[in-house]
């Protein structure tokens, strides 16, 4: 039994066929997939690259921005210390100067104590005196 030849040209048909949609259709859109295959990978690690760029970055922010604040908490920290200073100097300057007055003020009143002291003294001897010779009537010296 012999096949019929129609079925050799069938055969023949689908094997051409076969191979004109390997080469026609199926290879290239095999590698359009490979190619966006391939493009998405790219972008997928220019994506991962930036990321880690950016991670890089706010590290770098975080890590400047801290050393900033740490400066920053560092010169407060001096200008309230040389304010405090300052302050106490002041302070000892006033409190130098008010015991200077006080101390001249007292030696002042010593002094103006003094002065009445020895003027009702002489206050006193003058009255007395001239108290005595208005009761003896005469002059007492």
């Amino acid at each position: 039994m012999l096949p019929d030849l129609s079925v050799l040209w069938v055969v023949f048909f689908v094997l051409l066929l076969a191979l004109i949609l390997d080469r026609l259709f199926f290879r290239p859109l095999l590698g359009a997939i490979r190619q966006r295959e391939g493009a998405a990978a790219s972008a997928k690690a220019l994506a991962d690259q930036a990321a880690a760029e950016a991670r890089r970055a706010t590290e770098e922010f975080d890590r400047q921005t801290s050393a900033a604040r740490a400066d920053v908490y560092r010169q407060m920290d001096d200008m309230r210390r040389a304010a405090m200073e300052d302050r106490a100097a002041l302070v000892d300057v006033a409190r130098k100067e008010a015991d200077a007055a006080l101390t001249q003020a007292r030696a002042d009143l010593a002094r103006d104590v003094e002065t009445a002291r020895a003027r009702l003294d002489k206050d006193a001897e003058t009255l007395a005196a001239e108290a005595a010779s208005r009761i003896l009537g005469r002059r007492v010296s």
